[in-house]
């Protein structure tokens, strides 16, 4: 006897082939198996999951009446694309999402033809698209090409920077706005649904060219009065189009983006429009479908595994309290004695531990959205008042403001502070997400104190660093994931600029740690002292500027000095290089080697298993000991044993 399924019309679907053939009146009910396979992958999984529920009826709708892969399907930002996956021959693998050897928790090239373009930063989709369309254009093409924007996407400049451009060209690209967080909607109803369909439809769009033909004969005054009244009427009626407009788009919306009865004929009717640019409002509810998604305040937008039948999210063991918690709680500290403290994030405010900032003192707190490029530059402008701005986003979404940090911040030497988190490796976000680069990007600019925190009460520390660093900007650097559960501070003291310290003494190896591989060093020292290798341990605690005084005594009293760091190449090994080199450190026989990140992308795994690849644990800083002493380790193991 066969189990029941709870799926049977998407269990018949492999491909978007096999769901067009089905009938319209089917479609309903892909959608409603499609949510319930999205429900039982992710309970299982964890990932990102409210925006993929609010998506579903439009996934399918997508995928139904266009014609893909050979219609270019764009999802933004990629944490919508579950239900996507689901439908485009993945669901087998669906609950591998984020694990070591899975499906990406993003879209991604190499997966699969139905994911043309990578995306896991958001506000990327029309740019791209608009790639493809002229691509498409030069080559003689017929395909579609369809980005899906939505979840706080549009608040990025590049999205209108893409959507100025595609309007200037009139190039043929559809752009679908899922409008989840009813910012710009007004209320969606069956009036709203039937202009849609009716401005999207050939005859409006034919009897709407011809007045404008007539308008060119017309005396200019009546014809500017004439196009004038369609353009109010269009935008009373279809609320808010304007601005899509003005760009250069033809505004079709809003309509319900759970109403398949609404959707399905606007897009093919979109479909077979024969110009564009086109623009269809869609307003979804994030979290659809699930009720505790629907209820809580962030619609589930990024769970850990759940149970399904109460919403209720596995607790992992309390330990230690996690950085980035550990950053807001100690700026709320500091900020209570300095009024002159403000927080600034872009549209992560609990990733960050602003979030913490924000209950207490929420006039002192800026969610500026996904505009990295403006919140430099805004905590620019609050700095040449008097103002201290801490700006909170993470490594790998900084480098969309990098522009701004040399011109805005670093020439005019202005005292922003910036709170790097998710520094290093992060986990099931993979390669995307990573920290790999600050090191790199930030070490080469003049003016910049740069610090790394090597666990939790450092962080406490150097949170008052920042505060005291008021001549020059500055970067404070630390990980995702939680501390060392080592005793906290009660209040942060600065510390002296540009000076380390030492962890334990030895008198053959040096390891000089920046950052959070100081604990992999403390246990790499243990191991090499069971082989008889005297090991002294240092935390750098600056990169810029280097200690140079705990540098050089490292180099002139040991054998071996390894530099180790939590970022690729080009960052703290390579200034510890050139600070060696200058002072004529490597003319006497001193062996010195920098540990970094490897010259790849790393994919998503556990993060202990991704630094064990990486070679930055502490079994693979043992390994370079020995490789640097000349000895094979395995061979050195099995003898002392």
């Amino acid at each position: 006897m066969t189990d029941f399924s709870k799926t049977p019309l998407l269990d018949t679907i492999k491909t978007p082939e096999d769901l067009r053939k089905l009938k319209v009146e089917q479609v309903r009910q892909v959608a409603d198996e499609l949510r319930q396979e999205t429900i039982d992958a992710v309970s299982v999984t964890g990932g990102h999951f409210g925006a993929g529920l609010g998506v579903v009826e439009l996934t399918t709708a997508l995928h139904y009446v266009f014609d893909t892969p050979r219609d270019r399907l764009i999802w933004d930002v990629g944490h919508q694309a579950y239900p996507h996956k689901i439908l485009t021959g993945r669901r087998d693998r669906i609950r591998t999402l984020r694990t070591a050897g899975g499906l990406s928790g993003f879209t991604k090239r190499s997966e699969s033809e139905y994911d043309p373009f990578g995306a896991a930063h958001s506000s990327t989709s029309i740019s791209a698209g608009l790639g493809m369309a002229v691509a498409r254009d030069l080559s003689g093409g017929k395909n579609n090409v369809i980005a899906v924007i939505g979840d706080g996407a549009m608040s990025a400049g590049m999205a209108y920077e893409a959507m100025n451009n595609a309007g200037a060209m009139n190039s043929r690209l559809i752009v679908i706005l899922n409008d989840n967080d009813m910012s710009i909607a007004p209320p969606v109803g069956a009036m709203s649904a039937y202009l849609s369909r009716m401005y999207s439809g050939k005859t409006y769009r034919s009897l709407r060219d011809a007045a404008k033909q007539l308008g060119k004969h017309l005396p200019k005054v009546i014809a500017d009065r004439a196009s004038r009244v369609e353009e109010y009427s269009r935008a009373f009626m279809a609320g808010g189009g304007t601005l899509f407009e003005e760009l250069g788009f033809y505004y079709v919306g809003p309509i319900d983006g759970h109403n398949l009865d609404h959707l399905l004929p606007v897009l093919q009717n979109v479909r077979d429009m024969e110009t564009g640019p086109i623009l269809v409002h869609v307003v979804t509810q994030k979290g659809k479908g699930y009720g505790p998604a629907e209820a809580a305040a962030d619609k589930y937008h990024a769970v850990v595994k759940f149970d399904i039948a109460t919403g209720a999210q596995a607790k992992s063991k309390p330990n230690a309290p996690s950085y980035q918690n550990v950053f807001g709680a100690s700026l709320v500290k500091e900020a209570a004695k300095d009024d002159k403290i403000v927080a600034i994030t872009a549209a992560m405010p609990s990733g960050t531990g602003v979030d913490i900032f924000n209950k207490a003192y929420p006039d002192r707190t800026f969610d500026v959205g996904i505009a990295e490029q403006h919140a430099v530059t805004f905590a620019a402008g609050l700095a040449t008042e008097g103002y201290k701005p801490f700006v909170a986003i993470y490594s790998t979404f900084l480098q969309r403001g990098y522009d701004q940090i040399v011109h805005d911040v670093a020439i005019q030497n202005l005292p922003v502070r910036f709170a790097i988190d998710r520094a290093g490796l992060v986990g099931a976000d993979g390669a995307t997400h990573a920290g790999s680069f600050d090191n790199a990007y930030l070490g080469c600019l003049p003016n910049f104190v740069i610090m790394a925190a090597s666990d939790e009460a450092e962080l406490v520390h150097m949170v008052a660093t920042q505060v005291a660093i008021d001549d020059r900007p500055s970067a404070l650097r630390y990980p995702r994931g939680e501390g060392r559960g080592i005793e906290m501070p009660e209040v942060g003291i600065p510390l002296e600029i540009g000076k380390g310290r030492i962890v334990r003494e030895g008198s053959k190896i040096a390891l000089l740690s920046f950052g959070t591989r100081l604990a992999e060093c403390e246990k790499a020292a243990d191991e090499l002292a069971a082989h008889g290798l005297s090991t002294t341990i240092a935390d750098a605690r600056f990169m810029k500027p280097l200690d140079l005084d705990l540098v050089l005594k490292l180099a002139r009293e040991h054998e071996i000095l390894l530099t180790i760091e939590e970022g690729a190449i080009g960052g703290f090994g390579s200034h510890v290089m050139q600070t060696l080199a200058e002072h004529g450190m490597l003319d006497n026989g001193l062996r010195v080697r920098s540990m970094v990140l490897p010259d790849v992308f790393l994919d998503h795994d556990s993060p202990n298993a991704m630094y064990a690849r990486a070679g930055l644990d502490a079994k693979g800083i043992v390994t370079k000991v020995f490789e640097t002493l000349g000895k094979d380790f395995k061979a050195e193991t099995v003898k002392l044993a």
